[in-house]
């Protein structure tokens, strides 16, 4: 009949407008942001008790105290072969997504100095620049040294005697130790550990004669009247030392600064990296970390995506010219 042809036609309209309707919700729903489903593998390009260690331990303290990632990370030290260790291991993880990394500058000097690792820095993930970290020329008090002239005469006088410490061959502290040498007329003997906490521990100990040792890894031997900072290798005087001139102050035109950065490991995807970015945007961001920056004399703004890339890429160049200066490569 009429009637029943009219109700067939308005059940299959509703069933229409049903199916049209759930279609719709479907496809309104907003699509759920990567994160992370396992722990996350921390490597930390340095041994412990040095400034990349400590920043690394603290980091990861933030974020379980203000409960900022979905899952845990996980700190390891791999120091070996002034990081490449570590290079190599962010380089051949398995899981890109779930590999993070703290660096320092020998993110660029290592895969200079050893091409066979076949690393390219640029091939990370630019997750986050967390600051700059500063050097200081150290002794030990006993040595009755005040002045940056002072020691300068001490270590002319030894020649190969006297003995500085540092974290690495070609690393940062090598970098300056040869730029002492070379530039002061002095042959200072360096000794690479694999930490500059061991350093620092070595230079209060008496054990080797002088640092360069970061602000965060000498502060303790510091304040407990072991260790005497000379000179900073920096373009103004730290908040923390006023008292102690830079370099530049000297008459020295070198000044120094070491990158401490967490990069994702080749192949992550964007996703991923974009999620650790805000996390260490939230990192950063934090009163402790601020408070850290303030308290160990870190300078340097935040610093992500290509803006960071652009900073990895002029620090490359710049570490290459210097390695070349010095013969440490060809």
């Amino acid at each position: 009949s009429a009637e029943e042809r009219d109700m067939k036609a308005l059940r299959k309209l509703m069933t229409s407008a049903l199916v049209l309707g759930c279609a719709t919700v479907v496809v309104a729903s907003p699509a759920i942001a990567w994160q992370p489903n396992k722990p996350i593998d921390f490597i930390i390009m340095a041994g412990k008790g040095g400034g990349a260690d400590k920043m690394a331990r603290l980091m990861q303290g933030i974020v379980e105290k203000e409960s900022l990632a979905e899952r845990p990370l996980v700190p390891v030290n791999k120091s070996g072969g002034s990081g490449a260790e570590a290079l190599m291991a962010a380089k051949s993880a398995s899981d890109p997504d779930h590999t993070i990394m703290v660096t320092l500058n020998s993110f660029y000097t290592t895969p200079l100095r050893q091409p066979g690792l076949e690393v390219d820095v640029l091939t990370f993930a630019p997750v986050a620049r967390m600051a700059e970290d500063t050097f200081l020329l150290w002794v030990h008090a006993d040595t009755g040294i005040t002045t940056f002239e002072q020691w300068l005469d001490v270590a002319r006088e030894q020649g190969s005697k006297w003995v500085m410490g540092g974290t690495g061959s070609n690393s940062e502290d090598n970098i300056i130790t040869d730029f002492l040498n070379t530039n002061y007329g002095l042959s200072m003997k360096y000794i690479p550990y694999k930490g500059g906490g061991a350093v620092a521990k070595d230079v209060a100990g008496k054990q080797i004669n002088s640092s360069v040792n970061n602000p965060s890894e000498a502060i303790g031997f510091w304040q407990s009247g072991d260790m005497v900072p000379l000179v900073a290798f920096t373009n103004e005087r730290l908040p923390m030392f006023p008292e102690v001139p830079t370099l530049r102050e000297k008459g020295g035109e070198f000044s120094y600064f070491m990158q401490r950065s967490v990069v994702g490991a080749p192949g992550m995807s964007e996703e991923a990296r974009a999620y650790y970015t805000e996390l260490f945007t939230k990192v950063y961001n934090s009163e402790d970390w601020q408070a850290y920056k303030s308290k160990k004399s870190l300078m340097g703004d935040l610093m992500s995506g290509d803006q960071l890339s652009d900073y990895w890429r002029d620090q490359r160049d710049n570490h290459e010219q210097i390695l070349r200066s010095s013969g440490a490569i060809r």
